[in-house]
């Protein structure tokens, strides 16, 4: 499956993430990746839910300090990566640089002080998005 993807993550506490290139620093609370897979969207998601993993893209440094709640999967034969980082900054706090250094937005990552999941499940409707949760619960 093609597609893309919005992560619900909780950060515990204030921390400082360094990448391979900046440090960002992150307050407690809750927050939205948009990201896309236009090869194996299932795959890409279930190593995001993985602890143990080769730190790659921006949002692995933050998957191994913060509980990943939810993946809210947007099969797509289109990249939305970017029209979605649009729409959230539109909803989230925007994560300037986290993310996105292929696209022409300031950050794919999104900060909420309180759980954003039925924002995003609103949002994703107001689109006209069909979208899969993983894990189901």
């Amino acid at each position: 499956m093609k597609g893309s993807y919005i992560l619900l993550l909780y950060l515990p506490q204030n921390v400082e993430i360094k990448t391979k290139a900046k440090m960002f620093a992150l307050e407690r609370g809750y927050y939205a990746y948009v990201g896309s897979a236009m090869n194996s969207l299932e795959k890409r998601v279930k190593r995001h839910f993985k602890k143990e993993k080769k730190l790659h893209w921006h949002i692995d440094y933050l998957t191994v300090r913060a509980k990943l709640l939810k993946a809210y999967l947007i099969p797509s034969n289109v990249k939305l990566e970017e029209e979605l980082s649009m729409e959230m900054a539109k909803i989230g706090k925007v994560i300037e640089g986290f993310g996105a250094s292929d696209l022409k937005v300031p950050g794919n990552l999104f900060y909420f002080n309180h759980d954003p999941g039925y924002l995003i499940e609103e949002l994703l409707r107001s689109l006209g998005l069909n979208y899969l949760t993983f894990p189901t619960y």
